[in-house]
């Protein structure tokens, strides 16, 4: 365990002015897992774009040792030479192609000049068995889901045989039993001698694998820790640089008359199929937040996309918004209702990557910036300046693509533009995915705020701790229908999940 197969020394990496990377040494021991955690810009993504050959030798100051001899990476495949394999956040699979074809390209296996087909299924079977993976090795990766084709990546990258395995945000997509198989999955190769570098915003997943943690802020090591002699707080406290004395901070606003009635619900995907929500019944109050849990394929999106008329056939039942009847054709509707919607997938539907940041902030809310046909640039800019201030969203200038900042401040943008609208009920599909702890600590705050102005929010969240957290009563779905509401005070992780499964009756 002690032996270090791979260490990085005095690394500093700078883009143009910018210090990415300020003097930064980490070493790897054989058989460890070993996690990378920081905010979004801390410099993780450099780092181990920089071991895995991305960033090449000559590119950066300090240097990089394998088995106590330096390393000269000039390209990707150099770093696999050395053992060093990286699965990013962003996939990079091939759709048109079979699994199989996925796992093996670069090195298909041949027979007389061409690819011996019969071979590659073979070896893909035994690749997916070996690791206890359910998949069709004739599927073309295009049509499997996000999760599936994550699993895909990590299998073609144990392909190759690493000794330093680096996993960047794997869970991101995965349900909750793909994430354990995962787990299992890496600690399976940590006992064959095999180094992981984890790398997760999730720190229950951190504290329930890593043997070590090493936190960067501002592109500087803030300190590397045994995972058995820490805790969340001390790693929360080296990411942000402060004492956080609660992750979720309390409120303190009464809740009053309700904004948001949804009664006895359902509603099919298409005309002629079976509902996929049913007698679906609940209110949400000024000053309140309403969480909304369940399973993967529960409906807690489907639910929220049809609020905003975006989804789905209504079958039965009625929407009210401030006791007025409301129903919608589409997400203008909504808006001119006072519902906006954040969606859970920003890159997707949330925001246009190629334009501006000021750009995305305005595009729902035309109308508060337009004199006729002509749009009032000063009242534009102060609504821009308005937004980026109180969201703190950090940026160059306003005028900077969307797509150069981090997820966080992504993120901001995209409840910035919602509420420019100015809702009085503030949809949220997982408002805090893929973000780190700051930025979301920085969302909660914000939903506290806008609870004190009298806003009502509906948070849907696949993690138990935050509906219980951030939530004043919280609705738990099961296969389309509710499985359960409690308060806060009722609601312990153990009643949520039993609820989500069906089995309230089961729990404690």
């Amino acid at each position: 365990m002690n032996t270090i197969v791979l260490a990085a020394k005095g690394i500093v990496k700078r883009f143009g002015g910018v210090t990415a990377l300020n003097g930064v040494s980490f070493d790897l021991r054989a058989g460890e897992i070993h996690a990378l955690c920081g905010e979004n810009g801390a410099g993780k993504s450099t780092l181990i774009k920089l071991l895995a050959g991305v960033h090449v030798h000559g590119s950066y100051n300090g240097e990089i040792v394998v088995d106590g001899k330096p390393a000269i990476f000039r390209s990707m495949r150099d770093a696999e030479h050395a053992g060093v394999a990286i699965i990013h956040q962003e996939l990079a699979l091939f759709p048109e192609m079979t699994v199989a074809e996925n796992l093996f390209l670069g090195v298909l296996p041949q027979r007389f000049g061409r690819v011996d087909w019969e071979q590659l299924q073979s070896q893909a079977r035994g690749l997916l068995k070996e690791l206890n993976i359910d998949l069709d090795p004739a599927a073309k990766v295009g049509n499997l889901g996000v999760g599936q084709q994550q699993l895909v990546e990590i299998t073609r990258a144990l392909g190759r045989h690493p000794r330093v395995l680096v996993l960047d945000e794997p869970t991101a997509a995965l349900t909750q039993h793909e994430i354990e198989l995962l787990l299992h999955i890496v600690r399976r190769l940590r006992d064959q001698g095999v180094t992981c570098v984890y790398i997760s915003h999730k720190l229950n997943e951190v504290f329930a694998i890593a043997d070590r943690i090493t936190v960067l802020r501002d592109g500087e090591v803030q300190g590397t820790r045994d995972a058995s002699a820490t805790d969340p707080e001390e790693i929360i406290q080296l990411m942000v640089g402060r004492p956080i004395e609660d992750l979720y901070p309390k409120r303190t606003t009464v809740p009053g008359v309700p904004l948001l009635r949804v009664n006895d619900l359902s509603v099919a995907r298409e005309r002629g199929m079976a509902p996929i929500l049913r007698d679906i019944s609940f209110s949400v109050a000024a000053g309140e937040v309403l969480g909304i849990g369940g399973l993967m394929g529960a409906g807690r999106s489907e639910l929220l996309m049809h609020l905003i008329g975006q989804f789905g056939l209504r079958l039965s039942g009625e929407v009210q918004v401030d006791g007025k009847h409301l129903l919608v054709r589409n997400a203008r509707d909504a808006m001119n209702a006072g519902v906006a919607l954040v969606s859970e997938d920003r890159k997707r539907y949330g925001l246009i990557l190629e334009q501006s940041v000021a750009y995305n902030l305005t595009l729902a809310s035309m109308a508060r910036v337009c004199r006729g046909a002509f749009i009032d640039k000063n009242r534009e800019e102060a609504l821009i300046r308005e937004s980026v201030s109180e969201l703190r969203i950090k940026t160059h200038t306003s005028e900077s693509l969307v797509a150069t900042l981090s997820g966080g401040n992504q993120q901001k943008v995209v409840l910035g533009k919602a509420l420019l609208t100015k809702p009085r009920v503030l949809l949220l599909d997982e408002p805090t995915r893929g973000i780190d702890v700051g930025a979301k600590l920085e969302v909660y705050e914000l939903m506290n705020r806008l609870t004190a102005e009298g806003k009502a929010i509906v948070m849907v969240s696949s993690e138990l701790n935050e509906l219980i957290g951030m939530s004043d009563r919280i609705v738990m779905l099961h296969e389309g229908s509710i499985g359960g509401v409690f308060t806060r005070a009722e609601a312990t992780e153990e009643k949520l999940l039993a609820a989500a499964m069906g089995r309230l009756d089961k729990a404690a």
